[in-house]
């Protein structure tokens, strides 16, 4: 395993964090045909660690909680604190009525209590916010999450899913009034999604924010035949409403994938994170674990680098998409 510094931070995460949003069931979770019981999840988890990846990621939404109560139970009893890096997040709808979302004082406060409660943890190293929200001023949030960080119930703070302008806001009002920064920020990138490429991957890069990039083989849209499916491509309805309107479109980058993945006799998985690892300044892919297979296929995309010629010939069809993600 590789380990980068996140961002301008000194902390070390592995060149793949595990992504753990197919942990646990809920009533209303759009997941649970696929996602992983307490058993499952802990054998995943345990080959993760055996492989050397440090950095896990969940939220507070996620089965409503579960993946955190699930992903907290593996991690307490396979991996020591100090040497594992875990990030969770805040802002969707964790209860009805007033209060029961967003990025106030009140909710952020509380979720991350909650969430720290759930994990069996005394801190997150990572602490995001999910979504922009915009009912709440940014000075509020931005001061709320300081407050965390400097009760050390997280040691950094990072977005998610955001135009360039809310976060731009969001990093000034920080640094205006000496309040911790994002550190990284959490984005939907892939081969057959890079709108991000248009002014967020520009500013974090001006910033020095790590990418940590979600679905970075669009729900698996990018490991396999474009005829083949699985459980979760027809039961997943995010992942449709991210990519169904699209897929004709997309087809063409997912072909070109398959032929240079068959000239270099490696799997298919390799070749989409090895374009997006060379695409600064993402840091580390969030893979979203539910076999080990999905470790084993992805581990050794670390070493596999793609010539220009190949980074070209995969970006060539590629055509504009409607923003999907921010909202």
């Amino acid at each position: 395993m590789q380990y980068v510094k996140l961002g301008k931070s000194g902390l070390d995460v592995s060149k793949l964090c595990f992504g753990a949003m197919g942990f646990g069931t809920a009533e209303g979770w759009p997941h649970n045909p696929w996602a992983l019981n307490e058993a499952e999840s802990k054998k995943v988890v345990k080959k993760a660690l055996d492989m050397g990846i440090n950095f896990f990621d969940t939220a507070n939404v996620y089965a409503a909680g579960a993946s955190e109560t699930l992903l907290g139970k593996a991690l307490n009893e396979y991996a020591g604190r100090d040497g594992i890096v875990v990030a969770t997040k805040v802002f969707c709808r964790m209860h009805e009525g007033p209060n029961g979302m967003g990025l106030s004082r009140k909710a952020i406060l509380s979720e991350i209590d909650k969430s720290l409660k759930r994990l069996n943890m005394d801190y997150v190293d990572l602490y995001i916010i999910h979504r922009w929200d915009p009912d709440t001023p940014i000075e509020e949030t931005m001061e709320a999450l300081n407050d965390v960080v400097r009760a050390g119930k997280a040691r950094y703070i990072g977005a998610s899913a955001m135009y360039a302008w809310q976060f731009q806001k969001a990093q000034y009002t920080a640094e205006k009034h000496g309040w911790a920064k994002f550190i990284s920020m959490q984005n939907h990138l892939n081969l057959i999604y890079r709108e991000e490429e248009r002014e967020m991957i520009p500013l974090c890069r001006d910033m020095g924010v790590a990418l940590t990039p979600y679905s970075p083989l669009a729900s698996g849209r990018l490991t396999r035949d474009w005829s083949e499916t699985s459980i979760r491509l027809e039961t997943d309805e995010i992942a449709k409403s991210k990519y169904d309107s699209t897929k004709e479109a997309d087809r063409a980058v997912a072909e070109r994938l398959a032929e240079i993945a068959g000239k270099r006799r490696i799997p298919r998985t390799q070749i989409a994170l090895a374009w997006l690892m060379q695409k600064e300044p993402v840091t580390v892919p969030i893979i979203g674990v539910t076999k080990e297979s999905h470790l084993e296929s992805a581990l050794p995309a670390i070493s596999v680098k793609l010539e220009p010629d190949e980074i070209a010939y995969l970006e060539e069809p590629y055509v504009p998409h409607k923003i999907v993600g921010h909202a």
